[in-house]
């Protein structure tokens, strides 16, 4: 049953893995610009897994960065997933003991996948699940690992590597706007980012930001479902 769902969420991962092991390397040959070897580079990977915090977590490394700074600049960059572990709620409920990987394995990429895909009938839903997930850190860890590696022997300039993980939000913007018939609820965090930009400035926009689209979205969740609907219907 785990190989027959391991099987059967790999196809799914497939982008995943062409951005993963480039981000995952481009934060690999950083790091080790840094001075720290492929093997902080997989530890990294293995237990912080947030990519743009890790991407941070080389400067306040660098910095020698207070706990304090570091734990208060870890919530402004992954406040978001509280609100994918929100919207989870339903769905790993009744994962038993693989909630907690589950859990900690929510990434960007691994939310957009478990949102849109489905089980194969026969297939568990929790051995599939995380299986998707599984499969997205593991990509992470040896992108890591063998750009870190790569560091080691190849000179690299690490101008602008800091920015893929930018780029890879936007990629995954334009692809759910593509495919989906929806775009109210981007159009709404859009703007509401962009509004908490203005108002808060970039250092600090982030947090005002997901809790003003968390509001909305609450407030109006019944006329964008209904709207959603007669959209799909269509």
């Amino acid at each position: 049953m785990k190989i027959r769902a391991l099987k059967a969420a790999f196809p799914l991962t497939l982008h995943v893995m062409a951005g993963y092991l480039v981000l995952g390397a481009g934060f690999g040959i950083l790091l080790q610009s840094k001075g720290y070897s492929f093997v902080w580079a997989i530890l990294m990977s293995l237990t912080i897994y947030a990519g743009s915090m890790q991407f941070v977590a080389v400067s306040l490394l660098t910095s020698g960065a207070t706990l304090i700074t570091a734990a208060l600049m870890t919530l402004m960059i992954n406040a978001r997933h509280l609100f994918y572990g929100l919207s989870m709620l339903d769905k790993y409920k009744h994962m038993g003991r693989k909630k907690g990987l589950l859990i900690f394995e929510l990434t960007d990429e691994t939310y957009a996948l478990a949102c849109s895909a489905q089980p194969p009938a026969g297939i568990d839903p929790g051995w599939f699940y995380l299986g998707l997930s599984v499969l997205n850190q593991s990509y992470w860890i040896i992108g890591s690992a063998l750009g870190a590696l790569l560091g080691t022997f190849i000179p690299f300039n690490t101008t602008g590597i800091d920015f893929a993980m930018t780029a890879l939000f936007v990629v995954i913007f334009i692809e759910q706007w593509l495919t989906s018939k929806r775009h109210l609820p981007a159009l709404i965090g859009l703007f509401a980012a962009l509004a908490c930009l203005l108002a808060f400035g970039p250092d600090r926009f982030v947090i005002p930001a997901m809790l003003a689209i968390a509001l909305i979205l609450t407030i109006f969740r019944q006329p964008l479902e209904k709207e959603g609907e007669r959209r799909d219907d269509a």
